[in-house]
């Protein structure tokens, strides 16, 4: 039980795809112009995540060596499908929101590395606990940066407009991929910072 909390908490700081690891930027500075929209392709890459790291979990000593992975990406388009279909019945607005970065979910670098790095290694309730808490944080990532961008460059959130007097400060250049640059490096950076205050703490509680 230990080890599965440990790979289901360790996306959410220690080895967050956005901040720590830098993977999948694509989608990250294309879909965080907006909370809903940063939401929305969180929880959908978290879904395909965790779907397409227990089956792979489950069949990878039936696949060859030689063509794991294409048959890795076959396992993941499948999910994004289903997500498309899902998105396309309830959630269309949605669906055309996020546009192309949708499909794209197929290639993104986040998911075939975990299958590749940890799904294809490990038992199945490993697999879930690394893919739920890989999106989880994916997801508060994406949030995080659509909610900064959103508030200071459309004065809003969730598009509700924030009142008068403070929408009047908003900057666009929040919502255009400048923003998004200078949001993400920022973030980047205060994570880079916890990270190595953390290890020197540890380093010195050792030497202690």
């Amino acid at each position: 039980m230990g080890r599965l909390l440990a790979e289901f908490f360790k996306g959410f700081f220690r080895e967050n795809p956005v901040f720590v690891l830098v993977l999948g930027m694509c989608p990250t500075l294309a879909v965080t112009t907006s909370v809903e929209k940063a939401i929305g392709m969180g929880l959908a890459t978290t879904f395909v995540l965790v779907c397409s790291n227990f089956i792979i979990s489950l069949i990878k000593s039936l696949v060859p060596n030689e063509v794991r992975i294409p048959i890795f990406i076959v396992v993941i388009a499948t999910f994004v499908t289903l997500v498309k279909l899902i998105m396309s019945a309830y959630f269309p607005v949605l669906k055309a929101a996020l546009g192309i970065f949708l499909p794209l979910i197929v290639v993104n670098c986040i998911i075939l590395g975990r299958a590749e790095a940890f799904a294809s290694k490990n038992s199945a309730p490993a697999s879930i606990a690394d893919g739920m808490g890989m999106g989880i944080g994916f997801t508060l990532a994406l949030a995080l940066l659509g909610a900064i961008r959103e508030a200071l460059g459309s004065g809003s959130f969730l598009d509700i407009p924030f009142a008068d007097g403070l929408g009047a400060y908003t900057q666009t250049i929040f919502i255009l991929p400048p923003g998004g640059f200078l949001t993400l490096g920022l973030l980047m950076g205060f994570f880079n910072y916890l990270v190595l205050r953390r290890k020197a703490k540890n380093r010195g509680g050792k030497g202690k």
